[in-house]
């Protein structure tokens, strides 16, 4: 491994002037696709590690969602069409002559998963599930086998959150999370967060239910109420003063409402896509260090397209807290297709240090923890299937 420690370089994102933090929520049809492809992935970890004792090679990381049709109402609404979701990639249909039920267990795992995250989902009747799933090629299968890099790609990570990332994750974490005790509020949640100096903006698109909404009167009742759930969040989250705006693509007058039948606009207003929503953080931070890699359904075991966007996330938040005088860090990993997963080819670790502390004196512990953390991917297929280890949101660890 070829390291490089530097210094950290301009201004903290937390600490400029304009600071932009966006996360589209649990029910957001992006979100799902993630989801639904980690689901499978994960439900391919547990089958093939039950019956042969190892994971097997698999990449179910294209997922599209397709929007349905329907008409949603104060008092009720109906589904015209359901939405369907096409689960593609590759995975291993056979192996030592036992076949791998792999359209079973997308569909059984798909369903699962929606029903538990939408509260107001029928998912026998309001969504369709495709499997699209084929066997991967013979040269994939061969570097999985031998436990070596799948692709030539690289995963970035960054630590500590700022102010504005932990309110706008906190945020669509209470409102998503509300439609169990608040059955009007979907989990169909966005929450843009806006900082400019020391005041926030945050703009909330959150799907109401309309059959918890008697009329106009009450689903404005209903949005003030989200709106206030909001500001007691923020309230908890930051001294700094916050503005709360839902929903504001609404005309009252007009009869435009965010009113759905299911609680997420999958139901008929938007489609959705693996890969296009939160980084393996939760958030979408364009301060910040980003790749477009898609982490959700990528196999656990080799794709380094999922380990090293976790691992330098893990690495850059043990740099903060287990080295004195380290601030903030940056994680950059780079791997070479064919080369062992925990040897990188470039691992790239900028450290924002307090007064008086230099980054190139730290280069022996922070090659020590981040040695630490590559040899500990062997790990993160167990931990991902357990829940110990988790992708959109932070900390990784919960």
């Amino acid at each position: 491994m070829d390291l490089c420690v530097s210094a950290l370089e301009g201004t903290s994102a937390g600490a400029g002037g304009v600071e932009i933090v966006e996360r589209k929520g649990l029910g957001h049809p992006d979100t799902l696709c993630d989801a639904l492809a980690e689901e499978l992935s994960r439900s391919l970890c547990r089958f093939t590690l039950e019956r042969f004792g190892e994971v097997l090679h698999h990449n179910v990381d294209k997922v599209l969602l397709w929007g349905g049709a329907a008409r949603p109402a104060f008092g009720g609404g109906e589904v015209l069409a359901p939405f369907e979701v096409f689960l593609s990639g590759r995975a291993t249909g056979e192996w030592r002559g036992v076949r791998v039920p792999v359209e079973e267990l997308a569909v059984e795992g798909s369903r699962r998963l929606l029903g538990e995250r939408l509260h107001a989902l029928d998912v026998e009747k309001h969504v369709r599930i495709h499997c699209l799933v084929r066997p991967g090629a013979a040269e994939l299968v061969h570097v999985h086998r031998r436990a070596l890099a799948n692709d030539t790609s690289c995963g970035v990570g960054y630590a500590p959150l700022s102010e504005l990332e932990r309110l706008v994750l906190r945020v669509e974490r209470e409102l998503s999370s509300a439609g169990r005790a608040r059955p009007e509020v979907g989990e169909d949640v966005k929450v843009m967060g806006v900082r400019r100096g020391d005041r926030i903006r945050l703009t909330v698109a959150c799907a109401l239910v309309g059959r918890h909404c008697a009329d106009l009167a009450d689903y404005i009742a209903k949005r003030r109420a989200v709106a206030e759930l909001a500001r007691e969040v923020a309230r908890r989250e930051t001294d700094l003063a916050v503005e709360v705006e839902v929903n504001t693509g609404d005309d009252p007058e007009r009869g435009i409402v965010y009113l759905t039948v299911t609680g997420t606009s999958a139901e008929a207003g938007d489609d959705g896509e693996a890969g296009r929503g939160n980084r393996v953080n939760g958030l979408i931070t364009p301060y910040r260090p980003m790749t477009m890699e898609s982490v959700a359904g990528k196999n656990p075991v080799t794709h380094v397209g999922k380990l090293y966007n976790l691992a330098a996330g893990l690495v850059a938040a043990s740099l903060v807290d287990e080295l004195p005088g380290v601030v903030e860090a940056e994680c950059r990993l780079v791997s070479q297709i064919g080369r062992p997963v925990h040897d990188p080819q470039l691992a790239d670790v900028r450290l924002r240090c307090a007064m008086g502390v230099r980054p190139d004196a730290l280069e022996a512990r922070t090659a020590e923890i981040v040695r630490r953390h590559l040899f500990a991917i062997d790990s993160y297929a167990r931990e991902l299937i357990e829940g110990s280890l988790v992708l959109d949101g932070w900390p990784l660890r919960p």
